[in-house]
């Protein structure tokens, strides 16, 4: 095997790769020498098969898996020659027709590789990083506003004799059908609706308005278009309903009654609970900012050269999701080239950042703790609705799926880290000002 570089320009990199077809046939030999006791053949007595008759039989298949396991050591090679770590899978310029030729055993591996690699820099001196974290206090107003909240949440209600109004709740069984048929998973009972908080199909709860305990109806709708059950979606519906019970909300009170009924001792314990809750909230927001600010210094402290396919790479996702979504109104007046050169900086400035921060992390030893992967991975099975040890076997079959879940708890650390060692003054601002979003 030969490994020979052709070009070395900025951080791109290419080597030429040549395997004589004698050194595979060679190797093809020992491999079908090692399998010759292995396999039972008609006609044969165990391990006296002729290496020829073998090679007919498992050549081509042995070929294949040798070409790429030899394509995968020249690669390797080329790696560890050029001296760098490469920033993507290298990728070989390799013609097809030639790899047939080759597993026939007609002619030799040739073919260039091409990779780029990581540029080597210096990352600025973080001991006189200067920062600014902005604090807001939690005001009375909006405690009380969540109190009310949860005290809505938790509403009780209490029989009513006479029709159902807006705000009321029914319970009722119903049974749902297609041209006068019932279908899958449209049936119900003692289910409890609030007329009103449009938990059901658009119409359904309209069409309650006005029952009494005891009632029978028959509503007709029709599903919405982006329905998420293919055989509902769009198509028009008619549900028996039976109305079990008609119940009244009660006046909310937040008082020791309500709160010991969630479990607190009294009033002022749940207050207490809740101004937690929204100084964790604010907290977060004002992380937030002070890692924008953060990575604004990081990315005005450094400027070297990119790979241009790490680059692409983050610039294309980004085109995706702008592709995929509606234009604000900073955007709409745009044209297609201008939100390109935008969103291209935006790429390279988050690329940038990520080898800064990932640098930083590897040379202060910035690990990333089993439990907090372990974490991560449980809120993942939650949001997935599945469970946890699926997702576990997943992840661990596809490591490269384990180290982007891995990626933005590494971050997190890594920025741990760095505001530990700047210098960070807090900076007192309103809650508009605080719960505005910090931007790319």
């Amino acid at each position: 095997m030969q490994v020979t570089q052709k070009s070395a320009e900025g951080l791109s990199r290419e080597y030429h790769v040549s395997i004589p077809q004698s050194d595979l046939e060679e190797k093809l030999n020992t491999k079908l020498n090692e399998i010759k006791g292995q396999v039972h053949l008609k006609g044969f007595r165990p391990g006296k098969a002729p290496v020829s008759f073998l090679k007919k039989m498992y050549g081509r298949n042995l070929m294949g898996e040798l070409v790429q396991e030899e394509m995968q050591a020249a690669q390797a090679k080329a790696v560890e020659e050029a001296g760098a770590q490469p920033a993507m899978q290298p990728h070989p310029h390799l013609d097809q027709e030639l790899v047939e030729r080759v597993v026939a055993g007609e002619a030799d591996l040739e073919y260039d590789v091409h990779f780029e690699v990581l540029p080597e820099f210096e990352p600025a001196n973080l001991d006189d990083l200067k920062l600014e974290r902005m604090v807001a206090d939690v005001p009375d107003e909006e405690v009380d506003e969540e109190l009310q909240k949860l005290a809505e949440n938790n509403r009780q209600y209490e029989e009513k004799d006479g029709a159902a109004e807006e705000g009321d709740r029914v319970k009722i069984d119903f049974v749902g059908k297609l041209d006068g048929e019932p279908f899958e998973g449209g049936a119900g009972e003692d289910t409890e609706l609030v007329l009103g908080s449009n938990s059901f199909i658009p119409g359904f709860e309209d069409q309650l308005t006005g029952v009494k305990a005891g009632d029978e109806k028959t509503i007709e709708v029709t599903f919405p278009e982006e329905y998420g059950a293919e055989h509902l979606a769009g198509k028009d519906a008619t549900f028996d309903i039976t109305v079990k019970d008609v119940q009244a909300p009660k006046e909310v009170s937040v008082d020791d009654e309500f709160a010991k009924g969630l479990g607190f001792d009294d009033l002022a314990a749940l207050r207490e609970r809740v101004k937690e809750q929204v100084s964790s909230r604010y907290e977060g927001q004002s992380r937030m900012h002070l890692k924008r600010a953060l990575l604004d210094e990081l990315d005005e402290k450094h400027d070297f050269d990119l790979p241009p396919g790490m680059v692409n790479a983050e610039f294309d996702q980004i085109w995706r999701q702008v592709e995929s979504a509606e234009r604000d109104e900073e955007d709409k007046d745009k044209t297609e080239d201008e939100l390109k050169e935008e969103y291209r900086k935006i790429a390279e400035r988050r690329v940038r950042l990520g080898l800064v921060l990932a640098e930083i992390g590897k040379r202060a030893d910035v690990q990333v703790p089993q439990e907090d992967l372990t974490r991560a991975l449980q809120m993942q099975a939650m949001q997935y609705g599945m469970p946890v040890q699926q997702l576990a076997q997943f992840y661990q079959e596809r490591p490269e799926a384990l180290a982007q879940l891995r990626a933005p708890i590494f971050e997190d650390k890594v920025v741990d880290y760095i505001v530990e060692k700047a210098e960070v003054t807090e900076r007192k601002v309103s809650k508009d000002e605080l719960m505005e979003e910090p931007g790319e």
